[in-house]
């Protein structure tokens, strides 16, 4: 277990070493530097040279990569062009931000989607089952975009319930933040729900017909109780793992959703860093998503090695 765990470690800190080098190449083969793109065609002089010497971009690349690299490494980020401010003074309330709309799409999507899949496995093949799979397939196909372009016509631009466009500072406090990303909640969570309610709903049928299950009708158990005491746990089992993915990947979708509400996160920070060319704190961003992206990933299969023993046994076995 403890092996297994280590090697999950080590495989995490090699992919963001890896990143790291990716985001760091990937800036340097584009035409130019960080300075002549942001200058543009003030880009000469002595301007230029003042621009290149304060952000050291006159040292070699594998020099530039080490310095960044130990700063990363001492929670130096680095310092924005554009801005002129250090990174992590930019990006921390963006950060909060959207942690705060993926946190809390993913507390009402988690418990909505477990119940939607257990009432359509436990009415399978009736209306309620019919609609409740209709509705998560075409969900599931519809752009994030298009989800909160449609949200925004009805319940803003119709109905005139709520605001279409988050308009508040990136630093405002927490019960401003939660009072304006109710359609951006409501636009994660109908994505999520579809996924994880389909895999609930699979499992759940699964264990409904086992043998334990049968046993405990047998016994008089009453319907409530075995669906909440004997099937739900168990079917929730092979569903943690994907719950943590979605988790992972409602990091990217946040991005999206942010742009179309204009939401001050990461998502739509690192749009205006790339119009702005503002390469230093775009470099950033991407090695903050990818580290957050990785880090819900290590989670997902962890918590997959503590509650599944078959995969612990043939990781041992390895």
């Amino acid at each position: 277990m403890l092996r297994l765990i280590a090697r999950r470690l080590i495989f995490a800190v090699v992919t963001l070493w890896v990143v790291s080098m990716v985001v760091f190449s990937a800036i340097e083969l584009l035409p130019g530097d960080a300075c002549q793109a942001f200058l543009g065609q003030m880009a000469q002089g002595k301007r230029l040279e003042n621009c290149r010497a304060e952000h050291n971009l006159n040292a070699p690349a594998y020099a530039r990569y080490s310095d960044w690299a130990l700063g990363l490494a001492s929670g130096d980020l680095g310092k924005s062009i554009k801005r002129s401010k250090p990174l992590e003074e930019i990006i921390g309330p963006r950060f909060r931000n959207t942690v705060i709309l993926g946190l809390t799409a993913a507390l009402v999507g988690i418990p909505l989607a477990i119940v939607l899949g257990a009432l359509a496995a436990l009415y399978r093949d009736r209306r309620a089952d019919l609609w409740i799979s209709f509705i998560a397939i075409f969900c599931m196909t519809v752009p994030e975009f298009i989800t909160g372009t449609l949200l925004i016509s009805f319940f803003s631009v119709w109905l005139g319930w709520l605001p279409g466009i988050v308009i508040m500072r990136a630093d405002a406090p927490l019960l401003e933040v939660l009072s304006k990303i109710v359609l951006p909640v409501m636009t994660l969570t109908l994505v999520m729900v579809a996924h994880i309610m389909r895999m609930v709903r699979t499992s759940m049928i699964d264990v409904l017909a086992s043998d334990f299950v049968m046993m405990s009708q047998l016994k008089g158990v009453s319907r409530v109780r075995q669906v909440v005491m004997h099937a739900l746990p168990n079917a929730l089992l092979p569903t943690i793992n994907l719950i943590a993915l979605n988790i992972a990947w409602l990091m990217g979708g946040v991005l999206v959703v942010e742009v179309v509400f204009n939401y001050p996160g990461i998502g739509r920070l690192s749009v205006n860093a790339i119009s702005d060319r503002d390469f230093p704190l775009v470099q950033a961003i991407a090695l903050l998503m990818a580290s957050l992206y990785v880090a819900l990933n290590l989670i997902a299969d962890l918590l997959a090695l503590v509650l599944n023993p078959k995969l612990r046994t043939r990781g041992a076995g390895l």
